[in-house]
């Protein structure tokens, strides 16, 4: 796997320990006036709350993309997160965005269309296009000039060739409701299946909690199913997935210790992602901690270490936006 260029790079910022500050304005990165609610440690036995389970039930805990508080800084938010060169997360930094989010409340267009342009999930980004697209129904004909424009912007910045693809297509059959249907098509196509295989890694990992299987067999279970959702299935999911598992009193600390030595192996960015969020989840053992502390640094060397350390000190609200931005100008100057 290549290495992705360092965040210090993108962040104009030199090594070194993490500040203990506070953001220069009292307010979470996402709008929000404090930080988000501990959240309790999961059941992973147990199907998501949400969209991880094709939203069958209420929204997950941290509120989902659409919802009314914060929603004029999503946008903001999202191309925050693309500076860090991160995935995209709630307003309140609590999960990762899926692809659901779109459908489960109004989102406004300057954030669907950042989601669409910046997410590096490439079902996130597509699923970002629908509400635009849907909107076009309703529109006059100057309003549904400014969308076309908006969705050629999208064409010309998104990271996505599949977005780039799906907008140029929407746009010049001028958003007919068969164009938006086929996108739905092909973001359920790729969904379904995924979603029913976490359902049965559910299976699987309610066996290690009832001690009916042992490290070794759900650690080759956890590593088909990676490769098996590994591009098809929302990286919010997944990373929700992990979430529960490391969260759980009920699985064994050696197989979360296995896991931590598999995420090691994971690509720079989604490997800091999963170690970031592993080390900031509410009421974590110090044993892991540790453990993952001095792995990385044994492992990946200490500039990957003090990588993770950033990301997690800005998802603890002690490091902002603005202290990055205001490193971002010395560099500069």
């Amino acid at each position: 796997m290549s290495d992705e260029p360092s965040i210090f790079e993108r962040m104009g910022l030199k090594p070194g320990r993490a500040q203990d500050n506070k953001p220069a304005n009292g307010r979470a990165p996402g709008g929000d006036a404090a930080p988000p609610p501990e959240r309790p440690a999961p059941d992973p036995s147990a199907a998501p709350s949400s969209a991880a389970a094709q939203a069958e039930t209420s929204p997950p805990p941290g509120g989902g993309a659409g919802e009314p508080a914060g929603m004029e800084d999503l946008a903001d938010h999202f191309l925050g997160c693309a500076k860090l060169g991160r995935y995209l997360t709630v307003a309140d930094n609590s999960r990762f965005i899926i692809t659901d989010d779109f459908r489960a409340a109004p989102i406004i267009p300057e954030a669907s269309a950042m989601a669409a342009i910046y997410s590096k999930d490439y079902l996130v980004a597509q699923a970002a296009l629908l509400p635009l697209s849907e909107r076009a129904q309703r529109m006059t004909m100057r309003e549904r000039e400014r969308l076309e424009r908006l969705f050629a912007l999208i064409e010309e910045q998104t990271l996505s060739d599949g977005v780039r693809t799906s907008a140029q297509s929407i746009r010049e059959h001028h958003f007919r409701a068969a164009e938006i249907r086929a996108l739905e098509a092909e973001l359920g196509d790729r969904m379904s299946p995924a979603r029913l295989r976490y359902r049965q890694f559910l299976d699987v990992v309610k066996k290690l909690m009832d001690r009916k299987i042992t490290a070794g067999p759900f650690l080759d279970e956890f590593r088909g199913f990676t490769q098996e959702v590994a591009g098809r299935l929302d990286f919010g999911i997944y990373s929700f997935c992990l979430d529960r598992l490391f969260g759980s009193v009920r699985v064994p600390m050696k197989v979360k210790k296995l896991l931590i030595l598999e995420l090691l192996k994971y690509p720079p960015q989604i490997r800091r992602e999963l170690l970031s969020n592993v080390l900031v989840f509410p009421g974590q053992v110090q044993e892991l901690i540790d453990f993952i502390r001095y792995m990385v640094t044994t492992e990946l060397g200490q500039s990957v270490a003090i990588e993770i350390e950033l990301l997690e000190a800005f998802k603890q609200h002690r490091l902002s936006m603005s202290d990055i931005e205001s490193s971002l100008a010395q560099a500069a100057s």
